[in-house]
């Protein structure tokens, strides 16, 4: 029993050579070994002498001799099969690893409130599959985010704002909601405290709406960090704004019924400067697409 573990373990460890594999198919597509020889820039003899270096190993003939034009025996029609994926894989790797096309920078802008869950996993998986191109993820306020992207300092950019500029496409459309400390009672107070950013693109709205409702409001933290604004709701000492779905941690939506105004839908768009091109990019839109959907 230990003898046949043995044997099963060896056999596993066994490989076939893709040099040998890559001669193999270009003899059976060129039909012999002299055309085969000069497309792989190798003499015939070495060419051949990989052919039955193949064959040895596989216990197996994978061409038939008796015919001017070499063709493929059973076996060996099975094995091309294998061959070709095998080769097309090879290459492909290759490729990824160190072709041109699969390297340098994409500069990818996000706003402070839609980077977590999705950006990190969308970033760890692109290096993974592209190690040789570098995402360069800015985050910051949706305005600012314009700035840059307007100055060429972004190729591509997601934004959360009312209505798309130009060039922008629509990803998805969320409801704006209330957000504070969980079981807090901040919201119930008047005047209202309010925590927000500066330049956050949700204050305008928010503020409109209380005044629409009649609340009386004061802004009680502002500033530029978003993660001082999500503190502060946090600790229940204000409330701020954000999209239903990516409510911050330690955070929870205020389902108050009518007693602070709807704030209606803000929507999640894509710009792409056109700058760069080709596959890597292509794929980096089509995951932020699928994954704001």
């Amino acid at each position: 029993m230990f003898a046949d573990l043995f044997i099963t373990d060896v056999d596993m460890a066994r490989n076939l050579d893709l040099t040998a594999l890559r001669s193999f198919v270009t003899v059976a597509d060129a039909g012999g070994v002299t055309r085969a020889a000069s497309l792989l820039n190798l003499t015939q003899s070495a060419v051949s002498m990989q052919i039955k270096r193949l064959e040895d190993s596989l216990g197996l003939g994978l061409f038939c001799r008796a015919a001017r034009r070499l063709s493929l025996t059973p076996e060996g029609e099975q094995l091309m099969g294998y061959a070709r994926r095998m080769l097309s894989l090879n290459d492909e790797a290759l490729a990824r690893m160190t072709g041109a096309a699969y390297e340098g920078e994409i500069r990818l802008g996000v706003p402070h409130d839609i980077v977590y869950p999705v950006i990190p996993a969308i970033l760890k998986r692109h290096a993974q599959e592209f190690p040789r191109v570098r995402v360069n993820l800015v985050s910051s306020f949706t305005l600012r985010l314009r700035e840059l992207f307007a100055r060429g300092e972004l190729d591509l950019m997601l934004t959360t704002e009312d209505q798309p500029g130009e060039g922008g496409a629509i990803l998805a459309e969320r409801d704006l909601v209330w957000i504070g400390a969980p079981e807090g009672t901040v919201w119930q107070r008047r005047p209202l405290r309010l925590a927000f950013e500066e330049v956050c693109i949700f204050r305008t709205r928010a503020l409109a709406a209380l005044d629409a409702a009649g609340i009386p409001w004061e802004l009680g933290y502002s500033g530029q960090s978003d993660q001082v604004m999500e503190t502060t709701a946090a600790a229940d000492l204000a409330v701020t704004v954000r999209m239903r779905g990516v409510v911050p941690a330690g955070c929870a939506v205020i389902e108050a019924g009518n007693i602070l105004p709807p704030l209606g839908q803000t929507r999640i768009c894509l710009y792409d400067a056109q700058v760069q091109r080709g596959e890597v990019v292509d794929r980096l839109k089509h995951d932020l697409a699928s994954a704001y959907t």
